[in-house]
């Protein structure tokens, strides 16, 4: 089973937008949002439909298409409180997270695809996910993307450098070893810790570098 349950607080101090596109490593966008439903902040989720074909495949999770009962399986699994996670389609462009006056605290894609890299280093903005993260620049708002592409071609790598001088933070998913993984959610959480530690949520999934042991 590569998908895990989080237990949550009850107060949601941050908004938290959540884009899943499809690339491999579908086990990475759902340790995230198991451990955002734990943080207790509110997410709003967005899951393009090669992700689902990807979480179908990579997983044991089988998500339906339309997002109400898309959040239900989510928060079922991941024991959200009421009101705490909501999933938006593609093209609900009512979603908060289409308009700069209600944007989320920050948003990551995870993982995200070198097509949706593209997209938002262009501004394409012809889905929900593009558009949120065209709203988290344009409102100078933290925006992570998890890269999940290797290797990376030029393309690949202007896109990625023209976002990093806008303040985009560029997080390939490129776990490390210090830690001594001992299994393939080891390494998963290694990624996930970095992402947290960029949010400025706490986290107990990977120790500061110098402590005596790097896993609690």
């Amino acid at each position: 089973m590569i998908y895990w349950s989080a237990r949550c607080s009850n107060g949601m101090s941050k908004t938290i937008a959540l884009a899943m596109t499809g690339a491999s490593g579908a086990a990475y966008g759902l340790r995230l949002l198991a451990c955002l439903v734990n943080a207790g902040v509110r997410i709003y989720v967005m899951v393009s439909k090669p992700a689902q074909i990807v979480i179908n495949a990579e997983t044991d999770l089988t998500l339906p298409s339309q997002p109400a009962d898309m959040a239900e399986v989510f928060s079922t699994v991941y024991q959200a409180a009421p009101g705490q996670l909501h999933v938006f389609g593609r093209e609900q462009w009512f979603a908060p997270v289409a308009s700069g006056s209600n944007p989320a605290d920050a948003m990551v894609v995870c993982p995200c695809t070198s097509g949706t890299l593209s997209s938002i280093a262009c501004g394409a903005s012809n889905n929900l996910i593009n558009r949120a993260a065209d709203v988290m620049m344009k409102e100078q708002r933290k925006l992570i993307l998890v890269i999940r592409e290797t290797p990376f071609s030029v393309i690949h790598l202007e896109n990625m450098l023209r976002l990093a001088k806008m303040g985009v933070v560029i997080m390939p998913a490129n776990p490390g070893f210090y830690h001594e993984p001992q299994s393939l959610q080891d390494l998963v959480d290694f990624m996930v810790a970095r992402i947290l530690d960029h949010l400025g949520l706490e986290q107990t999934l990977l120790k500061p570098w110098g402590e005596p042991s790097a896993l609690v």
